[in-house]
């Protein structure tokens, strides 16, 4: 059976077809500019297998989408399906799925976080298959959180801005944070865009300063001790650009140690190399996790 999958970021939209064992069959990337120039493009690419003259075993059953938010996720809310308050002004308010449902007729459309999309693939076919707790963290230009608890993605009031929480400062380190709304958060600190704005250069320009990446795993790390600490994941998976220096996760790990500080003595953090890892899906978790959405939204039609 096929289904789309659109992978909503930030810099681009990954346009795919895939099947319920998460091959990806076609993909197309579209950079995200504006609703007014990248949508029509998403909407052709997906229109073109919905079209009533091609055959049904050629036909998407159902669309998955994965965006990049705030989005609101709530099936209830009049707004569920909208891009909320986004630092890219253009698409605050747009409604993603009313948009494609506008589009598409009536396809069975599922809708999350593009975090929550990325975990989700990681969940079914990559590094937390069979977990019922589970954490994707993103760390690149901006820095988001995909949760999984008792196998269902976290939504509660909105969704988890992990991104957002509150750090303290290392010693040392006179930068204010990149964060528009609130300075030294873990975005602000950790995140590319901070990484450019303490250096002066881009993470890929600063792979020969070790002083950037050990203050980068402290402040990782920070993030990570306090998520064990609220959420007790079985796994936390780390992405995104900043996270292809893979000299990072030792030091992660390190630092995550003696942050814990053996306040917690498990299996899993006797095995840090399996429980803070890189994604396994080879870029491909988000695709793969709106494949996934979709085939669940086709489910729950029927």
């Amino acid at each position: 059976m096929l289904y789309g999958a659109l992978a909503a970021g930030g810099t681009k939209m990954i346009c795919a077809v895939g099947d319920e064992s998460g091959q990806i069959l076609d993909q197309l990337l579209i950079p995200t500019t504006t609703p007014e120039e990248t949508m029509p493009q998403v909407i052709e690419y997906f229109k073109a297998r919905v079209d009533p003259s091609l055959p049904e075993d050629e036909k998407i059953k159902a669309l998955g989408i994965a965006c990049f938010g705030p989005v609101d996720v709530r099936k209830n809310a009049k707004t569920y399906g909208n891009i909320l308050h986004t630092p890219k002004i253009p698409w605050r308010n747009y409604p993603m799925v009313q948009a494609m449902k506008d589009a598409l007729g009536d396809i069975p459309i599922g809708f999350d976080t593009d975090v929550n999309g990325a975990l989700l693939g990681e969940a079914t076919w990559g590094a937390a298959k069979g977990l019922e707790d589970a954490v994707y963290v993103t760390i690149g230009k901006g820095i988001g959180m995909g949760a999984i608890v008792s196998g269902n993605p976290v939504h509660g009031m909105l969704h988890p801005e992990v991104g957002h929480i509150r750090m303290s400062v290392i010693p040392g380190d006179e930068y204010q944070g990149s964060c528009p709304s609130h300075g030294a958060c873990f975005e602000g600190l950790a995140s590319g865009q901070a990484i450019l704005g303490r250096w002066g250069k881009q993470a890929h320009e600063l792979l020969d300063k070790p002083e950037v990446w050990d203050l980068e795993a402290k402040y990782i790390a920070q993030a990570l001790n306090s998520i064990i600490m609220t959420l007790s994941p079985q796994k936390i998976i780390l992405g995104g650009g900043v996270m292809n220096n893979k000299k990072l996760f030792p030091l992660i790990r390190q630092y995550l140690l003696e942050y814990i500080n053996e306040y917690i003595v498990t299996k899993e953090l006797r095995n840090m190399s399996s429980y803070v890892t890189p994604a396994a899906l080879n870029g491909n978790e988000g695709v793969m996790g709106a494949i996934k959405l979709a085939e669940m939204a086709a489910l729950d039609a029927e």
